[in-house]
């Protein structure tokens, strides 16, 4: 059964993947931050990964796919783990630090990927350093974004649960 509490999440998350259909810098998207949201909030955790992932998918439906989509939807699905640890406790240390840590993995996967999978880089060290120097300029939009649009969901939702009571997590979910 979806709570008030629980469809309030997902929407939050939609929304979050509607700013990828409108003009931003590259790499400056939500992406990592409704992953760790979704995490930590969803109660569930199939959910917790169905509603990112499913919100990248429709908005991949619209923006187009690309060969790059298994490793940046691994890349979310971890992120998604990653907010299972702010789970119990969300405060705004763990959280930036959670974000970071979402960036950083992000930036490695991704990264990763197209130097192991396409034929942009040599396949050796220097092709693999390479391939993540280029990468630096979206990695810094991506870690803004990411610490920008964090800060927006968790906060954005805390205010949520502050001003409408259905929002708030009941005490027996809180100890479970």
């Amino acid at each position: 059964m979806l709570t008030p509490r629980t469809v309030a999440l997902i929407t939050a998350i939609f929304l979050a993947a509607i700013f990828r259909l409108v003009p931003h810098p590259p790499n400056f998207s939500p992406i990592a931050a409704m992953a760790l949201f979704s995490g930590a909030y969803l109660p569930r955790r199939g959910l917790a990964f169905v509603a990112p992932l499913g919100a990248m998918l429709l908005s991949d439906a619209v923006l187009g796919f690309h060969g790059g989509m298994p490793i940046v939807y691994t890349s979310v699905g971890l992120i998604v783990a990653l907010g299972f640890l702010l789970s119990t406790k969300r405060t705004p240390g763990r959280i930036v630090a959670a974000a970071l840590a979402g960036s950083v993995l992000f930036y490695l996967l991704t990264n990763f990927g197209v130097w192991a999978f396409g034929d942009m880089y040599p396949k050796t060290a220097a092709g693999l350093a390479a391939c993540y120097v280029a990468a630096l300029p979206f990695f810094q939009n991506s870690l803004i974004g990411d610490l920008i649009f964090a800060g927006l969901l968790f906060a954005g939702f805390g205010v949520a649960e502050r001003l409408m009571p259905t929002l708030q997590q009941s005490a027996e979910l809180r100890t479970a």
